[in-house]
């Protein structure tokens, strides 16, 4: 932990636990109404994938439109396999284009040239 947190919460997590909480995104839940896309790796050691199951059940139970997307062998950056990469681009631009208001043919034209790159993949 940075020393920092020590300066600006008063004290370490388990001398002012209240502090921490007060910092906890988990916390504060019941203020989300944005539909949330979470996406992760399997492996990530920086957002434990329980983490996002935690959250992922939290937004159900509040009603909060939400998907969650795990790909397996995968850490943090989802980079090791490239139709990973892929696949979470186009459930990006999907969630955009569903939730961001996100012009359709904006998404479409992205989508199109994403299947292009696939087949000359392949």
């Amino acid at each position: 932990m940075p020393i920092s947190n020590f300066y600006f919460l008063d004290g370490f997590p388990w001398q002012v636990p209240s502090r921490y909480q007060g910092e906890v995104t988990i916390f504060q839940l019941d203020k989300v109404r944005i539909p949330t896309h979470i996406v992760t790796g399997e492996n990530d050691v920086r957002i434990l994938v329980a983490h996002s199951y935690a959250l992922e059940r939290a937004l159900y139970s509040l009603g909060v439109p939400h998907k969650l997307i795990v790909f397996p062998n995968e850490g943090h950056n989802i980079d090791r396999n490239p139709w990973h990469e892929k696949i979470k681009l186009r459930e990006e631009l999907k969630w955009l284009h569903k939730y961001g208001h996100i012009y359709a043919s904006t998404c479409e034209e992205a989508l199109i040239s994403l299947d292009n790159s696939q087949r000359m993949n392949l």
